[in-house]
């Protein structure tokens, strides 16, 4: 497989090994790291985050780790606008940027655009999340489809973030979200990206979560949320959807024992797996879906 002109992405459910998978790829094929996951940005938050540790940074050189401070929120927008100009200059250096991360949407913008839309008042927001809290996501989303009918069909039924989306652009802007995907502009050749999905086994992810979060703890994973509790953040902060700060935060009021604590984190990482592989078979279909036993195999391809 020629690489010279190709942007390799890598992605996968989290606790599958896309880091060090992605350092395997960047020894053999001389390449760079861009990180692609939107909470491994903050620079507070390195355990509960998964950050990869400085000796794994060491031989090959990372970007867009841990440089974002927790007290302001970072967007898609932000996420590609850096990524692509860390893409330019690693091709500047004749070498091949690899992007690795679990968040689809940073994907998603690199490769098919991103909708510049303009930002929804809060007023709109909180009123449209509202309303499907109250009426429910069946119901919000017919009123939905009648208010949009351009929606149908490209936006499932039981996705409530997207429909919620859809809905708040469609009462602000008078446009549908389909007319805005319309005007994006993509950034990159659709055929100079190689897009690698590692697609873990349900049971044995689940294990592999389980160790990672025993992992944290004795990391530090306490200690970390203590710090953190210490900074004056803003509730609607994206930092604060970090799994483990509001879990931490109420064994350390003492609501949980550390027993409890570490369950409840290790639930929600796996309910947080399974929505990362349910939304890469349905968006990232044009990704290969590669098996954990079949990536050295695969890494044999390049050149």
């Amino acid at each position: 497989m020629d690489l010279k002109s190709k942007i390799i992405l890598i992605s996968g459910p989290t606790a599958s090994g896309k880091s060090k998978f992605a350092i395997k790829v960047a020894k053999k094929i001389n390449g760079e790291i861009i990180n692609a996951d939107s909470m491994q940005v903050y620079k507070q938050l390195k355990i509960l985050t998964a950050r990869p540790k400085k000796i794994d940074q060491k031989n090959i050189t990372h970007h867009l780790y841990g440089f974002q401070n927790v007290k302001k929120n970072f967007s898609t927008g932000n996420w590609l606008k850096l990524a692509t100009r860390k893409i330019n200059e690693i091709k500047k250096k004749n070498k091949i940027p690899i992007l690795v991360g679990g968040t689809g949407l940073y994907f998603k913008s690199l490769t098919d655009g991103l909708v510049k839309i303009p930002n929804i008042p809060k007023k709109i927001r909180e009123e449209t999340r509202l309303l499907q809290k109250n009426i429910g996501q069946k119901k919000f989303y017919k009123k939905l489809i009648k208010f949009d009918p351009l929606v149908k069909n490209n936006i499932n039924s039981n996705d409530v973030q997207r429909s919620i989306r859809a809905f708040e652009i469609k009462k602000f802007t008078k446009l549908s979200i389909m007319q805005w995907f319309q005007k994006t502009k993509i950034l990159f050749d659709v055929d100079c990206f190689v897009k690698i999905y590692i697609d873990f086994p349900r049971d044995e992810l689940v294990e592999r979560i389980k160790e990672r979060v025993d992992r944290m703890f004795n990391e530090g994973a306490i200690e970390e949320v203590k710090r953190y509790k210490k900074i004056k953040i803003k509730s609607e902060n994206s930092s604060n959807k970090v799994i483990g700060i509001q879990e931490i935060g109420k064994y350390l009021e003492g609501d949980l024992d550390l027993r409890q604590t570490k369950e409840i984190i290790y639930i929600k990482t796996r309910q947080y797996a399974k929505r990362q592989t349910t939304w890469a078979r349905g968006q990232m279909i044009s990704w290969q879906m590669i098996s954990p036993q079949d990536l050295n195999k695969y890494l044999k391809k390049f050149k």
